[in-house]
């Protein structure tokens, strides 16, 4: 019988100098440069 695995999210890829690459999160400081998304409306009947 054949195990079955979950695929699991490794870990975050290292920068070609070893430091961890933080590319994927938004730090405090630059929430500014990152609005948030707008809201999408409908067309009616869409």
């Amino acid at each position: 019988m054949e195990k079955i695995q979950a695929i699991k999210p490794g870990p975050k890829p290292n920068k070609p100098d070893g430091k961890p690459d933080e590319r994927r999160r938004v730090n405090p400081p630059n929430q500014p440069k990152h609005p948030d998304l707008k809201p999408h409306i409908h067309k009616p009947k869409d």
